[in-house]
């Protein structure tokens, strides 16, 4: 690959991680329940399962998901139940924003699975990476490309979700989304119901 075609491809992974969705919700949902440390160990998570199927894309299979209707459908299934029991968490528990800083310890696990599972339950993906690499992938393209244009997809949606913690991190704007933390912890609560749904009934 050339270089131009890195940076198309980069620009390509940009556009589809900066495109509003559960992913962002989640991010700063995160973000507001354990700080900036958490949220940006969700971000890195995410990074990681959308780099896992920018490699099912790289290798091929992520035809499989495309052509098996029942693994689609079943992976796409689980993502609506686990948007549906992140909701759930919002509703039940709408007090938790600022653990962190309240002195409470957060458990960075919760980060790294929500974020990971946010991008791994999303079938979605190896569909958006097959239609992508099929721009760039070709039977003589060498393992060691495959890995770095998967490399590259997961750095590109990490730092941008790390962008977007950072920002809603900031204290100028973390002490402006407080001031109205349960009722914004009960909207993203309705969001990812409203996303939920909308999975389930395409």
């Amino acid at each position: 690959m050339t270089y131009i075609e890195w940076l198309t491809l980069a620009g390509l992974c940009f556009l589809g991680a900066a495109s509003p969705g559960p992913s962002l919700a989640v991010m700063i949902e995160q973000t507001l329940k354990g700080g900036r440390n958490q949220g940006m160990i969700a971000a890195v998570a995410h990074g990681v399962g959308v780099g896992v199927y920018a490699l099912l894309a790289a290798l091929g299979l992520a035809v499989v998901v495309q052509q098996t209707p029942w693994l689609f459908d079943g992976l796409r299934w689980l993502g609506a139940l686990f948007l549906l029991f992140l909701a759930y968490q919002s509703f039940r528990s709408p007090m938790a924003f600022g653990e962190a800083e309240a002195g409470h310890t957060v458990s960075s696990r919760q980060g790294v699975v929500t974020g990971f599972l946010t991008a791994f339950l999303n079938p979605k993906l190896a569909i958006f990476f097959l239609a992508v690499y099929t721009q760039f992938v070709t039977l003589e393209t060498p393992m060691m490309q495959k890995l770095g244009m998967a490399g590259v997809s997961a750095s590109v949606d990490a730092l941008w979700y790390l962008a977007v913690v950072m920002m809603v991190s900031h204290p100028k704007v973390m002490a402006k989304l407080k001031q109205n933390a349960e009722a914004l912890q009960r909207v993203f609560g309705v969001l990812l119901v409203l996303v939920a749904v909308r999975v389930i009934l395409q």
